[in-house]
């Protein structure tokens, strides 16, 4: 049962009310920002709610029980507030959102109505719309663990524990040239082997996708020139001169973790887990069966 503040309840029974909706945004890199529906900003919560930003809600309902519901916030784009290069870059995807009932004229009165994350986003004409996801849409998210031959860890997570700051594992370079948007001739990795960042991370320091990572599907190494092919195009392309930082990847195989990581003691994968054929497989006097590994990758 939700309780109602004295004041803004005292407000709620009076003849006229002076109240508006805010919404507080926190993404995932740990931004704080507000906007209210309100003409002028609002102070409160230990947070300015900017006014003119464009944000409107939509009707919302709400139900007893774990239904996942969604509501939606539509607005402008706007220097101030939210540009359209963060929401392409996908900096608000994830985001949490708190919607608050305020007394305009008296701020200090308001209310948390909810609490929700920010889902799909959709652009169009200089505006966006951003569907609002209950808590409750973490429930449908499946956990646990897969068993598989390779390793389901992150490289460089509190899982795998690879230090990516070990001397040549993350270098800084630059874009020399983009081609197709996704293959780019850097500079900065000489100092590492032909492949080394095959399946690993991209971060751009400056520019529109700044402090983004962007999934390196191959590293070639053509004429003593580098070139990295990201897995798709980047929401905001690339410009020649784009400063970068990229770690190396990793195959997820138990060779490359042992061998090249000197990490196999923390292998999240089942290397020795017999594949579909040997399922399938009989015995026959031809087969070994001598307690060795049916299968080591």
């Amino acid at each position: 049962m939700r309780t109602i503040p004295t004041g803004l309840a005292a407000r709620l029974e009076g003849d006229a009310t002076t109240l508006a909706l805010a919404w507080r945004v926190t993404r995932r890199d740990g931004t704080v920002l507000g906007f209210t529906e309100h003409d002028r900003d609002l102070v409160f919560a230990g947070t300015t709610f900017l006014a003119a930003s464009g944000f409107r809600g939509s009707e919302s309902e709400a139900a007893a029980g774990l239904a996942v519901e969604a509501n939606a916030v539509a607005g402008g784009f706007s220097s101030l507030a939210i540009t359209q290069e963060d929401v392409v870059a996908g900096r608000y995807d994830g985001a949490g959102v708190e919607t608050f009932l305020v007394d305009w004229a008296a701020p200090d009165h308001h209310l948390l109505l909810r609490r929700e994350e920010i889902g799909e986003v959709a652009l169009s004409g200089g505006a966006f719309r951003a569907e609002l996801r209950r808590l409750t849409h973490r429930l449908d998210a499946v956990k646990g663990r897969i068993y598989g031959r390779r390793c389901d860890a992150v490289l460089g997570d509190g899982r795998c524990r690879v230090d990516l700051a070990a001397a040549g594992r993350r270098l800084t370079g630059t874009v020399l040239a983009v081609e197709d948007g996704r293959r780019l001739t850097v500079s900065g990795l000489s100092g590492a082997a032909a492949g080394a960042f095959s399946l690993g991370v991209l971060t751009p320091g400056d520019g529109g996708l700044e402090g983004v990572g962007l999934d390196i599907a191959d590293h070639a190494r053509t004429g003593g020139a580098d070139v990295l092919t990201l897995w798709l195009p980047p929401p905001v392309p690339l410009s020649v001169g784009t400063a970068f930082a990229a770690t190396v990847g990793c195959n997820k195989r138990f060779q490359t973790c042992r061998d090249r990581f000197s990490n196999a003691l923390n292998f999240r994968g089942f290397p020795h887990m017999p594949g579909g054929d040997f399922a399938f497989g009989y015995a026959d006097r031809d087969s070994v069966h001598d307690g060795s590994p049916l299968y080591d990758d």
